[in-house]
């Protein structure tokens, strides 16, 4: 259906929960169940350099699980290249990761690591998995990261979350160009009930991941129902 627009939930944050008291609870992989049964369209999960949340046996049960597509968000680096290729999750999604940031701040810069990320895609594509960038709404971004050969770019909605004035119609014009430039246009960072909706009615946006909000939202409402409500909002938004 043309008009359906996905939803990706980022479960990292119920691994971040669980590390910081130690033991197995709660089980990323249990709540990453939960997400598909409350009806997330997929699971993302960023096995980040330094194991901060999501660990490696939960990326291994989750990927093998896959009842649902799986996201996995990685560094260009060897090391999770080479896990990802190991894994196949449906999709692998190149973000920066710097280890002073609390989570992902900005797109990767597309225009200044072709060399170092265009041999990364087409591994990662080898392995029968299908490429996401993570980058800022700018055309020499989008247009960098076809020429580089990925398939899809998640869009980073965080200065829009923000309320940096502007940033729709930046979000707008870089949705629309990846249309022409024959992407897959996927959008993620801070969005919440209150600002999903001008977003989602982005036609050429086919999924967003959204985890921090809605793990939070599930302490006061409950995780079916915080998922429910979520794509409530991003199908009456596609329907206006």
């Amino acid at each position: 259906m043309a008009d359906y627009i996905r939803l990706g939930v980022n479960i990292d944050h119920v691994a971040t929960l669980r590390n910081a008291r130690g033991g197995g609870h709660p089980d990323p992989f249990t709540v990453a169940k939960a997400c598909v049964e409350a009806g997330a369209d997929g699971i993302t999960i960023h096995l980040r350099e330094d194991r901060r949340h999501i660990r490696d046996a939960d990326a291994e049960v989750i990927c093998r699980w896959a009842a649902r597509p799986v996201n996995f968000e990685m560094a260009a680096t060897e090391e999770m290249t080479a896990i990802a290729s190991r894994l196949k999750p449906h999709g692998a999604c190149i973000v920066p990761e710097r280890r002073a940031e609390v989570t992902t701040e900005g797109g990767l810069n597309v225009v200044q690591q072709r060399a170092a990320l265009k041999p990364v895609i087409k591994r990662l594509q080898d392995a029968g998995i299908v490429v996401s960038l993570f980058i800022d709404p700018e055309p020499d971004q989008v247009r960098a990261s076809a020429e580089i050969g990925a398939q899809v770019v998640e869009l980073h909605t965080g200065a829009y979350a923000h309320g940096k004035p502007g940033e729709l119609e930046r979000l707008r014009q870089a949705a629309v160009l990846t249309a022409e430039v024959g992407l897959e246009c996927h959008a993620g960072h801070g969005l919440t009930f209150a600002n999903v909706q001008p977003v989602a009615k982005l036609p050429e946006l086919r999924e967003l991941n959204i985890g921090h909000f809605l793990i939070g939202e599930a302490l006061l409402m409950g995780l079916p129902a915080a998922i429910a409500e979520m794509k409530r909002l991003m199908a009456e938004a596609r329907a206006a």
